[in-house]
């Protein structure tokens, strides 16, 4: 029967030789010396710029059935100097959670992502963050969903808005729906920042302000971004049907992008005549 488990260990080993091979003393920080007979450092030499023993680096690398710490993994990914696709394969083949990296109140996208949710059109689109703020937009949202251009970040947070937004109640034909399910993506985005006192006060003026927060928090229900349906009434153009997809960006897994695809030609007319507007 194959051992998955020790497939996996060996694949690990092989990819730090391949990459320690690949690495020179000099970039390492080690002074140039005599002629090597193999390329790259030596066991010890990483053993000793990552922090570890050389017997414990070289059970690593022969694929024993050892614990691999989060520190010792980011302590190989620097001195490797891995891009990000190599540090998440090291850290999945180590059997470790891969840590998104998460800029610090991250509150702008590039020009690409920009021109990606204008080409969206008659569909609404935008960009929202771990904390479920939106970061980016097209016109389309801002037709639909209110004019985020001038909102403060804290009434462009998703779940804020979901539970403190007269609007949004009136909007959304299944409002309790879309709040519980804002609640639960919140809870699940919870699990990786928190130890960042914005989540915190976040849950504290939620609780104080929004009884419907307060009741449903403690049932910790936990939810990702599938995909679903809206049935809007737009106060304008009156009622909208959409169906939404979100995605995380491979470059950025902090980030979700969200484009609402009209169901119907009804939709998308009503949609593009807000704009035209």
């Amino acid at each position: 029967m194959i051992n998955y488990d020790d497939m996996r260990r060996k694949q690990l080993g092989n990819f730090l030789k391949i990459r320690r091979a690949k690495l020179s003393p000099e970039q390492a920080g080690f002074c140039q010396g005599n002629r090597r007979r193999t390329p790259g450092l030596r066991r010890d030499e990483v053993s000793q710029l990552i922090g570890v023993s050389v017997d414990w680096y070289t059970w690593l690398e022969q694929g024993r059935n050892i614990h691999v710490s989060s520190n010792v993994l980011e302590n190989l990914a620097a001195l490797f100097q891995l891009n990000a696709s190599e540090r998440k394969h090291l850290f999945l083949l180590a059997h470790q959670q891969f840590p998104l990296d998460i800029p610090e109140n991250q509150k702008f996208i590039n020009r690409t992502l920009q021109h990606f949710l204008d080409l969206q059109g008659s569909s609404p689109a935008y960009v929202t963050n771990l904390k479920w703020d939106i970061i980016a937009w097209n016109q389309a949202a801002c037709e639909v969903f209110g004019n985020y251009g001038t909102m403060s970040m804290r009434d462009r947070n998703t779940v804020w808005r979901a539970f403190t937004s007269p609007y949004m109640k009136q909007l959304l034909d299944d409002w309790v729906g879309h709040a519980q399910k804002r609640l639960a993506q919140f809870r699940a985005s919870y699990s990786h920042l928190y130890n960042d006192p914005w989540w915190n006060a976040m849950v504290e003026d939620l609780t104080q302000i929004s009884d419907d927060f307060k009741n449903w928090w403690p049932r910790y229900d936990i939810l990702d971004s599938p995909e679903g349906t809206k049935l809007l009434h737009h106060p304008t153009a009156g009622e909208l049907r959409l169906r939404h997809l979100s995605f995380r960006l491979c470059d950025a897994p902090n980030l979700i992008a969200t484009v609402h695809i009209p169901m119907d030609e009804n939709t998308a007319n009503k949609i593009a005549n807000l704009l035209n507007s």
